[in-house]
């Protein structure tokens, strides 16, 4: 699995994987990705395997040395297969070589498979925000803090 930095011609297939990842009013749109993919302060990692994206991750650097991840997708053929974990690991790392002190996430309420695989990197479950994505679904903030 290669893992690379998003390049301009991801974004449509970024946007489709988005879509088949999260219902609609969770799922991004194809503009808010390519706001988020190409803001400064942001960092988008791909998973890559024999010239198809398995998956991708989107974090944004915030003030006070945070970093915030947007979105995470991994395709439905390649979970539960280290996409994820690869893909938060090279965020995690990018986050403590540069000197960020906490990473912070929202995932839906429901979400329970998610809420899981964080607890088990070590993240937890700081607030609840009730009607957080458009749909009406509630999130779960949930921290890490970095060494």
């Amino acid at each position: 699995m290669l893992l690379r930095s998003f390049r301009r011609d991801d974004l449509q297939t970024l946007y489709e994987i988005d879509q088949a990842c999260f219902i609609p009013g969770i799922a991004y749109s194809r503009a808010e990705l390519a706001a988020f993919t190409g803001h400064r302060d942001s960092q988008t990692w791909v998973a890559e395997e024999a010239g198809e994206v398995a998956g991708f991750l989107i974090a944004h650097r915030e003030p006070r040395k945070i970093l915030h991840i947007v979105t995470i997708d991994v395709v439905k053929a390649w979970r539960r297969r280290g996409v994820g974990s690869l893909l938060m690991d090279a965020a995690e790392q990018w986050a403590a070589d540069r000197g960020l002190r906490l990473i912070g996430l929202e995932t839906a309420h429901d979400n329970l498979a998610a809420q899981k695989f964080y607890k088990a990197r070590g993240y937890r479950k700081v607030d609840e925000i009730e009607h957080y994505y458009a749909d009406g679904t509630s999130a779960w903030v949930m921290v890490k803090e970095l060494a």
